[in-house]
């Protein structure tokens, strides 16, 4: 029945949807799936699609030592993200919008990795990622950021934002950055080192390939530099010959409990400090944060940072050479009313504001010197 009573299709003194209400916009809660409501597009097969900054799903997750379902975490991000929106992005932290800033921002969508073979699927991240990264940025306001004096090809190059799956996604995007930077610094958010040389159980070369070994692939392959830092850790260990080994791989450590000890201020100093000005690639685990504000995810451990923690110092790493992000390890079958979603959509909208900033917030405050020992 319509408007006046009538079965039927509209009379033609009636107005249609677009006469009457104009453009069709999406509900928050409403229309098709895509990060905070960005235009999605399969970046993949279609060769036409520029841009400046993609995000990325890669839902793999057989490469994990626990609890499996970080396949679904791409999703769950995605979901996580709906009340945010390019209209709506502006954020007191950050003094901006990320959306605003002149630059093309796309989801790219999924990877369609094999559920199968991890070597297929490792190859398949790898080969994705390649795809994107040499695609050509789309806006002169992108090309002030720099990328093309860290490339080795001189070129401009867009960022990627990859959502996972499991912390293995790590070990083909590596190989990808360094087809165009050469070894890159690492910034690593986790409760666990992800340094160990094997796992039991490890009987063949593709078995070496996991969510905790693919850091120390990483070094043996020569994909990163010297120059990394974990930050958040607290996983039991084997012994000291652990932190030695993690130490040979090219870390330093920043502990949960360091925060306490230091302070939010001297944690991203030293984060810096550690950097320098080499390209950097910064890899986020949810399960650093504490899992009673994080609890889907396949590793918990207790005892982790809490979110705005993580916010703050994320906001003072602004103006160091990222070449990419990622957020892996969100496995939704163990969330409730989606607080880990929301907290990781949340921390790939920080992300995006991080590659646009060229200064870190408060950059007095967070030069200040400590009366600890330098690292």
């Amino acid at each position: 029945m319509n408007p006046e009573g009538h079965f039927g299709a509209l009379s033609s003194k009636e107005q249609t949807w677009l006469e009457k209400y104009g453009q069709q916009i999406d509900q928050t809660f409403s229309g098709p799936l895509s990060f905070s409501h960005l235009p999605y597009h399969r970046c993949l097969e279609d060769e036409s699609v520029d841009f400046d900054i993609a995000i990325l799903g890669m839902p793999f997750d057989t490469a994990v030592t626990y609890r499996p379902g970080a396949r679904f975490g791409p999703y769950a991000i995605r979901s996580g993200s709906r009340r945010q929106r390019e209209a709506r992005g502006y954020t007191i932290a950050w003094g901006n919008n990320p959306y605003d800033q002149g630059v093309k921002i796309l989801d790219c969508g999924d990877v369609p990795v094999s559920p199968f073979d991890n070597a297929l699927a490792v190859d398949q991240m790898e080969v994705a990622y390649s795809t994107l990264l040499a695609r050509t940025v789309a806006s002169n306001s992108y090309k002030t950021l720099g990328t093309s004096s860290l490339a080795i090809d001189g070129l401009e190059h867009p960022r990627i934002v990859s959502l996972g799956g499991d912390h293995t996604i790590v070990l083909p995007i590596l190989r990808s950055l360094y087809k165009v930077y050469g070894p890159i610094s690492v910034i690593h958010f986790d409760a666990h080192l992800d340094t160990w040389a094997t796992y039991p159980g490890q009987t063949s070369e593709q078995s070496r390939v996991t969510h905790g070994t693919f850091f120390y692939l990483a070094q043996e392959e020569g994909l990163i530099s010297n120059h990394s830092i974990h930050a958040g850790i607290r996983c039991k260990l084997g012994g000291v010959a652990d932190l030695e080994n993690d130490e040979a791989v090219g870390f330093q450590l920043i502990s949960t409990d360091d925060i306490d000890d230091l302070g939010i201020p001297e944690v991203v100093r030293r984060i810096r400090k550690r950097i320098g000005d080499s390209p950097v690639y910064l890899s986020l685990d949810i399960d650093v944060i504490d899992p009673g504000l994080a609890p889907a995810t396949g590793t918990p451990e207790a005892g982790g940072w809490t979110t705005r923690e993580l916010k703050r110092i994320i906001r003072g790493l602004a103006g160091l050479n990222f070449v990419g992000a990622d957020i892996v390890e969100v496995a939704p079958a163990y969330d409730n009313a989606e607080i880990t979603g929301i907290a990781a959509a949340d921390f790939v909208h920080d992300f995006l504001s991080m590659f646009l900033t060229k200064e870190p917030l408060n950059q007095q405050f967070y030069r200040q010197k400590s009366s600890r020992d330098e690292l």
